[in-house]
């Protein structure tokens, strides 16, 4: 199954421990097992616009569609087993201790339910 990891910034973050992984180690540890499928880095909040419809009319909303301390950072799309194996490959990214990392299911459209 895939899931989504949104990493996340956290002003209350910690910094690395000595024996956490850098970015790089965590990236060539789930492309070395297959499970990384893409991901990126997103440009801070002040380039976001958000888009809304509202009867006839599309509303513009430079910024983030939430105000909050935290920020969406990038994401990371990875194929696990289950639930478990996903926190597990989350718990290990930097930004774990860092930020935070929420972790969802991928819904695909033709799942039906």
């Amino acid at each position: 199954m895939e899931y989504l990891l949104f990493i996340c910034t956290d002003p209350e973050g910690e910094q690395p421990a000595p024996d956490d992984l850098t970015i790089e180690q965590w990236g060539a540890d789930v492309d070395a097992r297959g499970i990384w499928r893409h991901g990126d880095r997103l440009r801070p909040v002040e380039a976001a616009t958000t888009v809304r419809r509202r009867g006839d009319r599309v509303v513009l909303t430079d910024g983030p569609f939430a105000e909050t301390r935290e920020q969406i950072a990038g994401y990371d799309v990875i194929e696990a087993a289950d639930l478990d194996e996903a926190l597990a490959v989350a718990a290990a990214h930097p930004m774990a201790r860092a930020g935070r990392i929420e972790v969802r299911p991928v819904w695909p459209l033709d799942a039906g339910d």
